[in-house]
């Protein structure tokens, strides 16, 4: 009873390997963005947090579209 669609692992690997490198830049630079605002402000440690995690957000919400966008590219079912 197979419906006869299967998985490309070489689409999926693609996509989860540019993912985390992608990923790793992106949260990467929104940490250092949220700690270079809250030095750029004077803040103290809870506002440099919550720059970062805004910034982390941020970057979480690009690496999801990213994947969405790859998926659409690089299809991880054919049948």
């Amino acid at each position: 009873m197979s419906t006869g669609r299967r998985i490309r692992w070489d689409h999926v690997s693609t996509v989860v390997s540019a993912a985390i490198l992608l990923g790793a830049e992106l949260i990467g630079a929104g940490l250092a963005a949220g700690w270079a605002v809250a030095a750029l402000f004077n803040a103290g440690w809870v506002t440099e947090l919550i720059f970062e995690v805004a910034f982390g957000l941020l970057a979480t919400y690009g690496i999801y579209r990213f994947i969405m966008k790859a998926k659409s590219v690089e299809p991880f079912v054919e049948g």
